[in-house]
């Protein structure tokens, strides 16, 4: 049996003057802030394809100006510079797809500039990493909090070259951030490199030419609150139709008044249609984009709109039911279901996944492994499902772990980001609510208090299972740590109580097995036996105890 009801600290096992890191309290993690669904654009004629080539990379040249002319602005952008260029693209297209696309150049440019603080902080911290280790001597080995010395005078002549090299380069990217210099290409920079290494990619130079072009396209179009269906530029009626606003040079394409073009095709999104549905007929802001799929030759369209994040589950009412505690891992996801006392309840569970391949292929298997787990929690009927909250910002750094190539591996490829986005966003529609728990020693404590008395002959608990209980209990506040057990020379309390009880308010938690006979009072007429209506048996060192016997007899006097 276990305690409840206090807040992690120092658990036994760990070294009395050893300082622990401060643990943060759990917390219910946001829900979704938005929707973004799809659909295939089917039975599009010749000429609406052409059509679309056309619009796409028009307005993708002009997105490519604007987005030039924004980084020359650095830190001097300011509303006037941005209303000048919006005029400017106003006269070539129409206010709104000048609105969407300014609004769409200053995303990707603060998009840059945070990829720029990440990797100054990365810098930073291998440019200390390293000057730490060259500054100890040869051979001295680390602890868990601080790497130690290289191993050999090649291996320190080597780092001592890196450092240069990191801070030659952490002095480039100041300098750029100072300076509001970004690097940003639009199609993307992995792209742009696939260029000179078409055999690698197995590209052709037409195919790889065919790709860049249509990532540098522009098809999106804000939502306007208050608007017919909800968007002016893309509109998109209830019954499926989809009518495109052309720029003013491509005016001459329209086949419907007022300078639009409407595609032979109909989109119907079978998920969240009806919500979508909805939001159309009451001229609620849509967002719409429009993109075409080179490898299987397929043009879609993406819906997508914004809702306020509101927490509508407490703490304790989310918990009320139990807890699943998920333990994320390189290739697996270890759950166990807690009760509302913190204690393990029937078998442990696995869900696994594969990150290798492309990232569609992580991305499904990161979503089928995600909708198990939901599944199961449904089927036990909780409510909470407890994860760490990872980003593994400070380990994934190549200086940290030195020559651990596989460790860091690893490391940078478990989906935490991906996975806890995801799980947030699918537990939403199944009212699962998603607690964020700080990973501090939940491996360590959980195998040191868990796995060892959770061995059965038909289960073999892990270190991974161990820390999913240890996570479950840090969201429900319980310690990670068992009860103390008893004196080791006897069951009395000969040398006092022990260190750890369970608090007065937790009834029914210290209370011995009930008597057979309380559950099934004819067992022993339908068995003929008296086996399995023994109840828990008195010890024999406390004085003036009924025996057994006696409160079988009398039970049975009271049933009859």
């Amino acid at each position: 049996m276990t305690e409840p009801g206090k807040q992690p600290g120092r658990q036994s096992g760990e070294q009395p003057g050893k300082r622990l890191r401060t643990i943060a309290p759990p917390f219910i993690a946001p829900g979704p802030s938005g929707v973004s669904i799809r659909d295939r654009l089917k039975n599009l004629t010749l000429h609406d394809e052409k059509v679309l080539r056309l619009v796409g990379a028009h307005l993708g040249s002009l997105a490519s100006q604007d987005l030039k002319a924004r980084c020359a602005d650095g830190l001097e952008h300011s509303t006037t510079t941005w209303a000048e260029r919006k005029r400017n693209l106003t006269a070539v297209s129409s206010s709104r797809w000048a609105g969407s696309i300014t609004k769409a150049t200053h995303d990707q440019w603060a998009l840059a500039r945070r990829g720029q603080a990440s990797h100054l902080q990365s810098l930073e911290a291998g440019v200390k990493t390293v000057a730490h280790r060259l500054s100890l001597p040869i051979g001295e080995k680390g602890s868990t909090r601080a790497p130690g010395g290289y191993r050999s005078k090649g291996e320190w002549f080597h780092k001592r070259r890196r450092l240069a090299v990191l801070e030659d380069r952490l002095d480039e990217v100041r300098a750029d951030r100072a300076a509001g210099v970004v690097h940003v290409a639009r199609g993307g920079r992995k792209m742009a490199n696939t260029r000179h290494h078409l055999d690698a990619a197995r590209l052709t130079e037409p195919e790889w030419r065919e790709k860049w072009q249509t990532t540098r396209w522009f098809l999106s179009a804000d939502g306007e609150s208050g608007k017919r269906f909800g968007n002016e530029t893309i509109r998109i009626t209830p019954d499926g139709e989809v009518r495109i606003k052309l720029p003013a040079p491509l005016a001459d394409l329209a086949n419907t008044p007022h300078g639009r073009y409407m595609l032979a095709a109909k989109v119907s999104f079978p998920h969240r249609g009806t919500e979508w549905a909805d939001r159309v007929e009451a001229g609620r802001a849509v967002a719409y984009r429009i993109h075409y799929d080179v490898a299987r030759q397929r043009w879609y369209l993406d819906a997508s709109w914004t809702f306020p994040v509101v927490a509508t589950v407490s703490m304790p009412t989310a918990l009320a039911r139990g807890v699943i505690g998920v333990d994320t891992n390189a290739d697996h996801l270890a759950a166990w279901r807690l009760d509302p006392r913190g204690n393990p309840v029937a078998q442990p569970r696995r869900f696994f996944y594969d990150v290798s391949g492309t990232a569609d292929h992580r991305d499904a298997q990161v979503r089928h492994a995600l909708s198990r787990l939901l599944n199961w929690a449904q089927t036990c009927g909780v409510t909470a499902i407890a994860v760490e909250d990872l980003d593994f910002g400070d380990s994934t750094t190549r200086e940290k772990h030195g020559r651990k190539r596989r460790f860091r591996q690893l490391i940078s490829g478990m989906p935490t980001g991906r996975l806890r986005a995801r799980l947030t966003s699918m537990a939403d529609a199944t009212g699962i609510t998603i607690i964020a728990v700080d990973p501090a020693y939940t491996s360590r404590w959980g195998a040191q208090h868990w796995q060892k008395p959770l061995h059965a002959p038909t289960r073999k608990t892990s270190r991974h299972d161990a820390a999913s209980i240890a996570i479950g209990r840090r969201a429900q506040g319980h310690p990670i740590r068992r009860r103390t057990a008893p004196p080791r020379n006897d069951q009395s309390d000969r040398y006092g109580h022990r260190t750890v009880q369970a608090r007065a308010e937790a009834l029914g938690g210290e209370e011995t097995r009930r008597p057979v006979t309380d559950r099934a009072h004819d067992a022993r007429a339908r068995t003929g036996t008296q086996s399995g209506t023994r109840a828990t048996s008195a010890s024999t060192t406390v004085r003036d105890a009924r025996s057994d016997q006696e409160w079988v007899q009398d039970s049975l006097l009271l049933t009859e």
